[in-house]
């Protein structure tokens, strides 16, 4: 089925076409989402909320792009949004004027595979805390381009297409994501020392 044929499919309410979009790109939505906000829960709520969003805005799509790299767009803006709005609250939250009980916990699930010795599993928690926190540094551009890169495995072709920049810029975005990513974590294991 071509991209056109699922939008005209999503646009006539055509359960078994939305079906097969969903089955086609449910995990990688889930992945994409999970990139950026690196909480599964989250992951899988955003993903509902982006087959929400194609159902209503099919008929925006124009076919200049790949559904994919359209999917990956409104995965990227759901996530970023996300963040944006757990932000405010914990903002909110340290000022005072939200307590944390109105929200949800905000204790990531790192779902670290369980390891011998509690010294362990706890050392690979905090590592793996200490990347997300790394990545949640970057500045936003440079976060999507690596997480689409390192948990997409998407091409540099892709990544462009979906940001809407040259090949050359997710290069540099990527480069300079490795470059502060090296430096951020670099800064935490000198602390550990």
């Amino acid at each position: 089925m071509t991209d056109q044929e699922i939008i005209q499919g999503i646009l006539r309410r055509d359960e078994t076409v939305f079906r097969e979009l969903v089955d086609s790109y449910q995990q990688q939505v889930i992945r994409t989402c999970y990139g950026l906000v690196h909480d599964e829960q989250d992951a899988r709520d955003l993903a509902q909320e982006v087959f929400i969003e194609i159902i209503h805005s099919a008929g925006e799509f124009r076919g200049n792009a790949k559904l994919s790299s359209w999917i990956y767009r409104i995965s990227i803006n759901k996530s970023l949004n996300h963040l944006k709005r757990q932000n405010r609250r914990h903002l909110l939250e340290r000022i005072g004027l939200r307590s944390a009980a109105d929200g949800r916990e905000t204790v990531k699930n790192c779902d670290i595979p369980a390891c011998e010795g509690a010294d362990s599993s706890l050392e690979q928690k905090e590592m793996k805390q200490a990347l997300h926190q790394a990545i949640n540094a970057l500045p936003v551009n440079q976060r999507i381009a690596f997480t689409m890169h390192k948990y997409e495995d998407c091409s540099y072709k892709e990544i462009a297409e979906v940001m809407n920049v040259s090949v050359a810029s997710v290069e540099s975005l990527m480069h300079r994501a490795k470059e502060n990513l090296q430096r951020i974590l670099s800064d935490y294991y000198e602390g550990r020392k």
